[in-house]
């Protein structure tokens, strides 16, 4: 449809059909997002005249234009929102004349294009985005930084741009969020630790920082419900490099997972899954008072995969140590393994009955 329109209809600086047309006071019409740009850059002349506008210009909303290109095109003024040349958009992120505004309004634009076209967050990270992006990242206003982390979250989803993200610095900004950031920020970056921990040699890296794995337990204690959970994601996804479960074991993650757990964040038993895997992580799972009681109380009322965790996890402890054997039984685990020896999941059955033997290894029952 775009090419159907009418030249008048495009932007003289992007050459995009105008979602917000305004008017200089030269009398030529603009898109906001682009004029605004170039008056963020220093520039204060018309960009067709060439002659000098005032220092601080009025844009006039150029409503006949504005809704003269809605009944051309059918669709509404909110539908129709395309965006300027990536270019332009970049140069507002990491122009120092640039207002708030300006980059908001630029990220907006370009998350908006990068949730769901891939080839389009491509050519955004090849044309050198992702300095600015960071750089909004860092920013001290709330809904900057958020738009910012959205963006950078759109272009981790591929896997081409996940090592680089992380060269160009990525990691750093990102723990600086979770420490400061506001609870929706703080969530957005957890999640981004997650999309990035995709790529195997990232999770070695992001572990390495000094403050990465300290920075999402902090999380675990302090967030609230979405930033825990996202957290507790972001921690899975590390800690299946073996180094980083030592690492989170140091910063005190086993405790409050089993806290957690006992509160009901499901995700926490996915992630002790992974820490009892090493010794270090089965002994403080034993120092904590409780522990076996909360993991048959997954056994009891968790999902599918809560059970399946909570089997793995709960038969490493039980193999390790004759006590807690006991301590299972007094929990009633018995009962609840000779249900789930019925179950459909295969996984789930096998779990069971490495369980139930390892029980008897320890003369637990009979």
């Amino acid at each position: 449809m775009e090419t159907q329109l009418p030249d008048d209809f495009r932007c003289p600086i992007s050459l995009e059909i105008m979602s917000d047309p305004v008017i200089l006071p030269s009398g030529h019409t603009f898109d906001r997002v682009s004029i605004q740009w170039w008056l963020d850059s220093g520039h204060r002349t018309c960009p067709i005249t060439k002659l000098p506008l005032p220092e601080h210009p009025c844009l006039i909303p150029n409503h006949a234009l504005r809704s003269l290109i809605s009944n051309y095109t059918l669709v509404s003024p909110s539908k129709l929102q395309p965006c300027p040349q990536p270019q332009i958009v970049i140069s507002s992120l990491t122009s120092q004349s640039s207002h708030v505004g300006t980059k908001l309004n630029s990220l907006t634009h370009l998350v908006r294009l990068t949730k769901h076209d891939s080839g389009f967050r491509r050519k955004l990270t090849e044309l050198g985005a992702a300095p600015g992006v960071l750089k909004c990242v860092g920013s001290d206003d709330p809904s900057l930084q958020e738009k910012a982390l959205s963006l950078l979250l759109n272009l981790s989803l591929d896997d081409d741009n996940k090592v680089g993200l992380v060269a160009e610095g990525a990691i750093n900004r990102v723990i600086k969020v979770l420490r400061f950031g506001s609870p929706d920020c703080r969530a957005i970056a957890a999640t981004i630790i997650t999309s990035l921990a995709v790529v195997e040699v990232n999770k070695a890296t992001i572990g390495a920082y000094p403050d990465a794995i300290q920075a999402l337990v902090w999380l675990l204690i302090s967030g609230k419900g979405r930033e825990k959970k996202e957290a507790a994601t972001a921690l899975y996804a590390i800690c299946s490099f073996a180094d980083n479960r030592r690492r989170a074991i140091d910063c005190g993650a086993v405790p409050i997972l089993i806290s957690l757990l006992d509160s009901g964040l499901e995700r926490a038993i996915e992630v002790l899954g992974l820490l009892v895997k090493c010794k270090e992580g089965r002994e403080e799972m034993m120092k904590v008072n409780g522990c076996v009681k909360v993991l048959v109380s997954v056994l009891r009322n968790g999902s599918s995969r809560g059970v399946q965790y909570g089997l793995f996890t709960l038969n490493c402890l039980c193999t390790c140590c004759e006590r807690l054997c006991f301590e299972a039984i007094n929990e009633g685990v018995v009962e609840i393994c000779m249900g789930l020896m019925e179950e459909e999941n295969e996984k789930i059955r096998r779990y069971t009955s490495s369980l139930v033997q390892t029980l008897r290894e320890n003369h637990a029952f009979g």
